[in-house]
């Protein structure tokens, strides 16, 4: 199921009773959520998991597609036929054991690769890559996609559960992140609303409560997601060590 930007906006407009939008203009909610987005994508970066297979250039050094934000995984070579595993390694055993890996003859077929979250967008590979003619498959984080802001004096369609391009309204185009933060999207455009009016009395208190759910819920969806993920049943093995 998509879920439309404005159908999103029109939850917190409601929830807000500002239903003239006067206190609150469509501009500045959809500013809210376009930055609700991004603090998902900060604080989740799976929830905009990416797979794409890539072009190595020559060398060691690699970076991620220009949407790129942080790298989660490579997990194999995607060269033709070949599809070996690469397998993370720290560098400090290249650097220690070969400190001229980097400079080594390029090859096709990459066998480990090295990151550091702190240079988030760079990777290594070792032995260097040939250039474009080796292909990774990585799973990256990527950027969320802004809905376009709309003009002064923008108003909602009655019906907001589709992207309905008639009349005034001008809030179009689907989320970026999974249908599962519909919610806590909600949540995080009316912190930040209420944020706007803290000097009014409660809606700091309001501003903080809806913030504590926005972050309780990331915290409840990873925890639900590693409840239910694939995993060895004690006592089992794989059947390559059976």
């Amino acid at each position: 199921m998509t879920i439309y930007a404005q159908s999103l906006v029109r939850r917190a407009v409601d929830t807000s009773q500002d239903n003239t939008s006067i206190r609150w203009p469509l501009r500045e909610f959809v500013r809210y959520l376009n930055d609700g987005q991004r603090e998902i994508n900060l604080y989740r970066p799976d929830a905009m998991s990416t797979n794409a297979t890539v072009d190595m250039v020559a060398g060691t050094k690699q970076t991620l597609p220009a949407n790129g934000v942080k790298l989660i995984e490579i997990p194999r070579n995607n060269n033709g036929s070949t599809k070996r595993a690469v397998r993370l390694v720290e560098r400090e055993i290249l650097d220690a054991g070969s400190p001229n890996w980097h400079t080594q003859p390029g090859v096709m077929e990459i066998l480990h690769y090295m990151y550091d979250p702190r240079d988030p967008k760079t990777y290594y590979v070792f032995p260097p890559a040939v250039g474009s003619t080796a292909k990774l498959d990585i799973v990256y984080s990527a950027t969320t996609n802004d809905i376009a802001i709309p003009t002064d004096g923008a108003s909602l369609p009655i019906d907001s559960t589709s992207d309905n391009t008639s009349g005034a309204s001008a809030v179009i185009g689907a989320i970026s992140v999974p249908d599962i933060y519909a919610n806590a999207l909600v949540d995080y455009m009316l912190y930040r609303a209420y944020s706007k009016d803290a000097d009014y009395a409660g809606n700091a208190a309001r501003a903080q409560s809806h913030y504590a759910v926005f972050a309780n819920t990331l915290g409840i969806e990873i925890k639900a997601t590693l409840a239910v993920q694939p995993q060895m049943r004690p006592g089992l093995k794989p059947a390559a060590q059976q």
